[in-house]
């Protein structure tokens, strides 16, 4: 019997990052963002971009030795196995060519011209790729505040950390 392909993933880098315990998140979240990551190294596909936008966003916040965090493990795995399309697969981030800086995945609604424009390659990543991954976000409060018009366009997210996080009475 044929094993079947795992789901890719796109991960924000506030998960790795968040899963090194550096930055005074909690124990908890910390420990369920290693675990995902460790996940994604053991059988999972992540996706990243054909010019390495995410690779070097990750690149500035992690490290190469892979250690001392699991985030640094998790891009220690990534770089070692980023040419191998069945656990790394990759996608070219066209520009748009009207909307100069942007890219022509990332939706036009005026609604998210807000958005971070540093997570807009996640997002234009997800909807270039045949099967929409969902992005993993642990701590990002951007990614909330735009989720529900993210969605109306195809783009899930999912929240490592818990979404009773960013809810306010």
């Amino acid at each position: 019997m044929k094993k079947s392909k795992r789901a890719p993933v796109i991960v924000d880098t506030n998960v790795p990052v968040v899963a090194n315990h550096t930055n005074g998140e909690s124990l908890e979240c910390s420990a369920l963002c290693a675990a995902r990551l460790y996940d994604i190294t053991r059988s999972g596909v992540v996706v990243i971009d054909e010019d390495d936008l995410i690779f070097e966003e990750y690149r500035r916040h992690l490290s190469f030795a892979g250690q001392p965090g699991a985030g640094d493990f998790f891009f220690k795995w990534l770089s070692d196995n980023r040419y191998r399309p069945d656990r790394v697969e990759r996608v070219a981030l066209l520009e748009d060519a009207e909307r100069q800086g942007e890219f022509a995945a990332f939706p036009t609604a005026p609604e998210l011209s807000t958005f971070d424009r540093s997570d807009r390659k996640f997002v234009a990543a997800a909807l270039t790729h045949s099967e929409k991954p969902p992005i993993l976000n642990a701590v990002d409060s951007d990614w909330w505040n735009h989720k529900e018009l993210l969605a109306q366009h195809g783009v899930v997210v999912r929240f490592l950390c818990g979404e009773s996080r960013f809810e306010r009475d």
